[in-house]
């Protein structure tokens, strides 16, 4: 059984928080907590200052810290479009402790300042409210005769921080963007082959079954009157029905295929989320059901394994294509120095059998990593035109019968 204490009704995030946005994201609510370290400088102040811990600095810390924190709670349980209110709020107490002790008060404008930067403000309102933060913490900092060295220093650190934070968060916005466009492509490649597989069905079936329904209730009606002719009509359903059921079957053998414009199109949004350009010129046309779906799964290996390990920029797919046999080149320039081979790569090489083609990988150190791939071609495409001609011949017959 869990324990866990009863949260007050004003530390509930709001549903368009910080906090309520970390949930979603399946974060800690309080995870950007951890920001609170920086901090610490308010204690260790004192130790550069000639005049050491005075009771004048303890009183200011323990009258100023406990609502620093609380503001600070505010800033990611509230909702975002209030949050500069309380940026705002954490930048005067900042101006307010500038008069007894300086290094708090430096503390505490800092954090007001970068606090803003959970708002969806437009770039230039957020400049704006920056530059009015900074304006009259020089101000106050001029009249309070703090060295305007240590003002510069201060205005310095706001910039460098407050664009390091937005960058940060702009690139992980970009990234969530990214994630969710990948889905999406493999949510409507899989629409799409439902909805073929739906066609398909309807296709091969539809007409079939009406045409095997009518014949037997034909043969039923002549069964007593000409047997020769009702046996003739069971015949004739009964070459309809197996013809329909090698359709059937070639369907299924095809349902679980993946596309491949589409598991490039997924590769290609999975790499630039880590800043791999990925290039992978023309597709082959009409390639074998079997043969498609099983290079579709090496691209997505190889593609997961130089996103996760091979610290690459750039990466290509070729096809070669002959009458023949397919040839497959996957590239990257990443660390290279691939020795010993996982589970990953020994199921590419499964697949790869499995069309009785050949996998080699060339991965010299620092030099990128190799894939070729090279699957024959002239049994697949044998079997591909004797099966057409079987359902061509099938689809006769079922125009005779008709």
């Amino acid at each position: 059984m869990s324990f866990s204490l009863p949260v007050p009704a004003w530390l509930k995030p709001a549903p368009d928080s910080e906090a309520a946005e970390n949930i979603r994201k399946g974060h800690n609510p309080w995870i950007d907590a951890v920001h609170l370290l920086w901090s610490v400088w308010i204690f260790f102040g004192p130790l550069m200052d000639s005049r050491g811990f005075t009771l004048r600095w303890l009183f200011t810390v323990v009258a100023t810290y406990p609502v620093f924190l609380l503001l600070y709670a505010f800033c990611i349980i509230r909702p975002q479009r209030s949050i500069y209110f309380y940026s705002w709020c954490i930048a005067l107490l900042g101006y307010v402790t500038l008069g007894f002790d300086g290094g708090a008060g430096g503390c505490y404008f800092i954090y007001g300042c970068v606090m803003l930067r959970v708002c969806e403000y437009a770039w230039g309102r957020y400049l704006l409210h920056v530059a009015g933060m900074c304006a009259v913490f020089a101000v106050i900092a001029s009249l309070g005769h703090m060295p305007w060295q240590v003002v510069a220093y201060l205005i310095v650190m706001v910039a460098v921080i407050s664009t390091v934070v937005n960058v940060g968060i702009h690139a992980a916005k970009k990234n969530a963007a990214l994630k969710l466009s990948q889905d999406e492509v493999r949510r409507l490649a899989a629409t799409a082959e439902r909805e073929r597989i739906g066609r398909d069905l309807h296709d091969l079936l539809g007409h079939t079954l009406s045409l095997i329904t009518l014949k037997l209730e034909l043969s039923r009606k002549l069964f007593d009157r000409d047997p020769t002719a009702a046996r003739r009509e069971l015949e004739e359903a009964e070459n309809v029905a197996r013809h329909a059921l090698g359709e059937v079957r070639a369907a299924v053998t095809g349902i679980r295929a993946t596309d491949l414009a589409a598991e490039l199109a997924s590769a290609h949004l999975l790499l630039e989320s880590s800043a791999v350009h990925l290039d992978y010129g023309q597709l082959p046309p009409s390639l074998p059901v079997e043969v498609e779906r099983g290079l579709a799964l090496v691209i997505r290996e190889a593609v997961t394994n130089i996103h996760r390990h091979a610290g690459a920029t750039e990466a290509s797919v070729r096809f070669d294509l002959t009458t023949e046999k397919l040839q497959m080149q996957i590239c990257d320039n990443g660390r290279g120095g691939q020795s010993a081979e996982g589970n990953g790569i020994n199921g590419m090489r499964e697949r790869v059998s499995a069309l009785g083609g050949t996998l080699s990988i060339d991965s010299p150190p620092k030099r990128g990593t190799r894939l070729q791939v090279c699957v024959p071609l002239g049994a697949k495409n044998r079997a591909l035109h004797s099966h057409a001609a079987q359902a061509d011949g099938g689809a006769g017959l079922v125009r005779g019968a008709a």
